[in-house]
């Protein structure tokens, strides 16, 4: 029996959920492989005793210690982050092993020089777990889906930001409260930037969109919006517009050009998305020959996470074993395919939209905003107005007709000129916009 020999480079939550779903599932994956897959080395810079159950596993301080081994065949890179993430992938790389990550934001960054490198020294890259957490996204789209046109990517892909919508959702509980208590409970960062504003989002709709479309593409280039300024108002008012709000990535494939964005965006509360709680993430891939499919389950944590990780082991340790290293490409498409592909720029869609003015109650303030609108060819589609507490301004909703997002960027900015408004102003798209 073969045997393969894995190195664990970072054994915080990620690192230490990879290294018990090895020890745990050791016998159930070689009775499945007929591949003896051992954890040996652990390279971690904060720790001086792995737990008693990884006795037979060696942990060292300076990553080289793994890299340089001639022994270990997989690296995992656990740590997270851009550099010293890189160095230590790319090192890997050129002293011929075969790297698994989690890591997201290297690789929606740095993805390029990564799997050019593993290309040219003829190893592989597995990267299940950097989207959608123990759900099987990566190898569903790379080779599930392998015989489709994809036509859109849409999810809920950042199980914090799912966390605290839900809970804002059903408690009316503000977002800075959700979110202090997350940080307490550990769903969410001590800094949460990356969440709660969707650059997480980004990144993984990067590295999606790359497979789907077989286009060049950093998380740099989607257009990103989060959940901060979404307020209990909006929740109850999404409520009764019959929706939910959810912070999703949407893609589209228009053949000469993809859409590429992130943003809160009104959900009805009868389609599949709106019933995704809590941390949970679900993707949804539209494909012309497969129709729609659904993928759902926990997006983070330590073994789900783990469990992803180790799947990419797996996959790589049969290569190894059967020799058809490079059998499948990392990335869907061969290498000389993967081309440049036009962003449709933001201001060129169209859809409805939610708006929440906050104004003065004074006469005719509703008729300067709605001429504004009619100015930029903007259609209503209803009003909604609270009744004024005390002396506070006074909450003025509109839902618009199918409208041009240039337009719509124009008419805010005058809007927002106007003496009467007295707060920023609440932009939120609704789901059809993606079939304008």
């Amino acid at each position: 029996m073969k045997k393969i020999q894995v190195g664990i480079i970072g054994f915080g939550t990620v690192g230490s959920g990879l290294a018990e779903v090895l020890y745990s599932q050791q016998e159930r994956i070689m009775k499945r492989t007929g591949i003896d897959i051992s954890l040996t080395k652990v390279a971690d810079t904060s720790l001086t005793v792995l737990p008693d159950h990884f006795s037979d596993v060696t942990l060292v301080q300076d990553a080289k210690e793994i890299i340089n081994d001639p022994d270990i065949d997989i690296v995992a890179e656990l740590i997270g982050g851009i550099e010293p993430a890189k160095t230590f992938v790319m090192e890997a790389i050129k002293a011929g092993k075969h790297v698994v990550t989690a890591n997201k934001a290297l690789l929606s960054q740095e993805g390029h020089d990564i799997f050019s490198a593993a290309a040219e020294h003829g190893v592989e890259v597995g990267f299940e777990a950097s989207v959608g957490g123990g759900i099987p996204v990566i190898k569903s789209l790379r080779e599930g889906l392998v015989a489709n046109r994809i036509l859109s990517i849409m999810g809920i892909m950042n199980g914090t930001a799912n966390y605290i919508l839900t809970r804002m959702t059903d408690e009316g509980v503000p977002f800075d409260v959700v979110l202090k208590d997350a940080q307490e409970k550990g769903f969410a960062e001590a800094d949460p930037t990356y969440d709660v504003e969707g650059i997480d989002t980004a990144h993984k709709l990067a590295i999606l969109m790359c497979m789907a479309y077989g286009m060049n593409i950093t998380h740099n280039e989607i257009a990103t919006e989060g959940i901060s300024q979404i307020e209990p108002l909006d929740i109850e008012l999404a409520r009764e517009f019959g929706c939910r709000i959810k912070l999703l990535a949407i893609s589209r494939n228009h053949g000469e050009h993809v859409e590429a964005r992130v943003h809160p965006t009104m959900v009805p509360e009868n389609h599949l998305l709106a019933s995704i709680n809590g941390a949970y993430n679900a993707i949804h891939f539209t494909g012309d020959t497969v129709g729609n499919v659904l993928l759902y389950g926990l997006g983070a944590g330590k073994v789900p996470t783990g469990s992803a990780v180790a799947a990419d082991v797996v996959d790589i340790a049969r290569n190894i074993n059967s020799g058809s290293v490079g059998r499948v490409p990392p990335l869907a498409y061969m290498p000389d395919q993967i081309q440049d592909r036009r962003i449709t720029p933001m201001n060129e869609l169209f859809g409805p939209y939610y708006f929440r003015f906050t104004v003065r109650d004074e006469p005719g303030v509703l008729a300067a905003i709605s001429g504004i609108l009619g100015q930029h060819n903007i259609s209503i589609e209803s009003v909604v107005q609270k009744i004024r507490e005390q002396n506070s301004a006074v909450p003025l909703v509109m839902l618009t007709h199918t409208a041009k997002e240039s337009s719509v960027v124009a008419a805010l900015e005058e809007i927002k000129a106007l003496d009467a408004v007295v707060a920023p102003i609440v932009k939120i798209r609704l789901l059809e916009e993606e079939q304008g």
